[in-house]
């Protein structure tokens, strides 16, 4: 009987009255507890309701039965395959669907069906996968943000190989916690080659003098990922390097050069495919046959060796090839027993290198300067800080004795309180005291004496007030 009035109900011409219908009758079925007849019918009439023409009849019947794992699979295919507000309701909470269901409404939606299913709650690695790769931008963004999303580290260099140039990825893959670190280098990858066609763009560089800068920004921020990195992370990130032809001899040099000795030993066991062990061993002996050898398999280029050899002997010196430097800085020690190293060679093959060590030796300078204009600025600012606090103590010291200064003198007010005081005004305590008798007077001073023996009328009296009224007898009595 319930069922046929809701069924009446979903007759009415009024839309309004529709979707009201359609929402009492899926709650009726999924939480009404129905026999098996109703069941089946209720079942048959929210079907039914797919063929409804108004979009906000569907809606209602989305929005009632999207979270209800009872609710039909039919239904909700359907309601998944209909409008995009609508589909999006379904695809975004029913546990109704399958990751393959899910994966068809990415191949098939636009970007709000996207959108809706990258936010889903445990997002699986396939749907996230196919969502990397069919993906725009916005549903990108709500797959980054999404962290229970599970998502592979392959998934995400495709989401930054796809649409890597778009700011709000880049900042909402950032902000993912334990972001892998080739994931990291290849948004910086892509950062700066986004800056260098916009400097070509705007004729601020060349594009080989552009290339070269983006080249030596990539290096500095992937050794900088590198510090106090996990080796398994730094192993993937070299490997990750490699296969993307980024890990060149002269990667190799810079973070020889920045003291970076994990990433040095990371790379050459990746390219020669010897244990780390073996590598730091040959690296403390840079000036023998054994690190030569372990150069050329590494396929690195014959005329560095003097370099690698140089600067690995300054670093053993300078740490005994146990600590490494503190920051991912040059070292102008380093690079200047590097320069040393190639004088002896052609300047055939020397050339090259020697530009090279130049230009880092000039960016070490650089650096050098700004950490020395860094600790110059807060030693200003703290002078500056310390000589206001000064100023400051110094101002409230000065109005203290100014108003100390202006403060009245009682030995002056007692000495003129007498020529003041001609006339009393009525009402007053002098015009009280001169009105009373002498007798009355002396009894109220024996008074004092019984009930205080070691005080006397003087002392109860405050000593302006005795003055003042003294004054005026003696002027009475004249």
């Amino acid at each position: 009987m319930i069922i046929r009035q809701f069924l009446a109900w979903t007759q009415d011409d009024s839309t309004a009255r529709r979707a009201e219908a359609a929402t009492h009758l899926a709650r009726a079925f999924l939480y009404g507890g129905l026999d098996a007849e109703q069941t089946w019918n209720a079942r048959t009439a929210l079907i039914g309701l797919l063929d409804d023409p108004s979009r906000q009849v569907r809606l209602a019947l989305a929005l009632a039965c999207a979270s209800a794992s009872e609710a039909p699979r039919a239904l909700i295919i359907a309601l998944a395959s209909d409008q995009a507000d609508i589909a999006a309701v379904v695809l975004a909470r029913s546990p109704v669907l399958s990751d393959a269901d899910l994966v068809d409404g990415i191949a098939i939606g636009c970007e709000t069906v996207r959108s809706a299913i990258a936010a889903r709650d445990r997002l699986s690695y396939a749907v996230a996968g196919a969502l990397a790769e069919l993906g725009e931008v916005p549903s990108l963004v709500a797959l980054a943000t999404n962290h229970e999303a599970e998502i592979t580290t392959g998934s995400l260099l495709r989401m930054v190989a796809r649409h890597g140039d778009a700011a709000p990825l880049r900042e909402a893959l950032l902000a993912r916690p334990d972001l892998p670190l080739e994931v990291r280098q290849a948004i910086t990858a892509r950062l700066a080659e986004t800056l260098a066609a916009f400097a070509v763009d705007s004729g601020w560089l060349t594009p080989v003098r552009s290339e070269r800068a983006s080249r030596e920004a990539r290096e500095r921020a992937t050794l900088t990922f590198s510090v106090d990195a996990h080796p398994i992370d730094l192993a993937r990130l070299v490997t990750h390097l490699r296969r993307q032809g980024e890990l060149n001899a002269g990667l190799i040099l810079r973070a020889i050069l920045s003291g970076r000795m994990a990433f040095v030993e990371a790379a050459l066991c990746d390219l020669t495919g010897l244990g780390g062990n073996r590598v730091a061993g040959l690296m403390l002996d840079s000036s023998g046959a054994g690190f030569t050898a372990l150069h050329r398999r590494a396929g690195l280029p014959e005329a560095l060796l003097p370099a690698f050899s140089g600067a690995l002997s300054a670093w053993r010196e300078a740490s005994r090839g146990r600590v490494e430097i503190s920051d991912a800085a040059l070292s102008r020690r380093m690079i200047e027993r590097a320069l040393t190293a190639c004088e002896a060679m052609p300047f055939a093959e020397a050339s090259g290198i020697v530009a090279l060590l130049a230009r880092y030796e000039a960016e070490a300078a650089r650096d050098e300067a700004r950490l020395v204009a860094k600790a110059l600025g807060e030693v200003a600012q703290a002078e500056e800080k310390a000589r206001i606090e000064a100023e400051v103590i110094d101002a409230e010291w000065r109005d203290a004795q100014a108003r100390i200064a202006k403060a009245p003198d009682y030995a002056d007010l007692e000495a003129t309180a007498a020529p003041a005081a001609d006339v009393a005004a009525p009402g007053s305590v002098a015009a009280i005291l001169d009105g009373l008798s002498d007798a009355l007077m002396r009894e109220f001073a024996q008074g004092v004496e019984r009930t205080t023996p070691t005080a006397t009328s003087e002392d109860t009296i405050p000593d302006i007030l005795v003055a003042s009224y003294r004054a005026d007898r003696v002027r009475l009595a004249a």
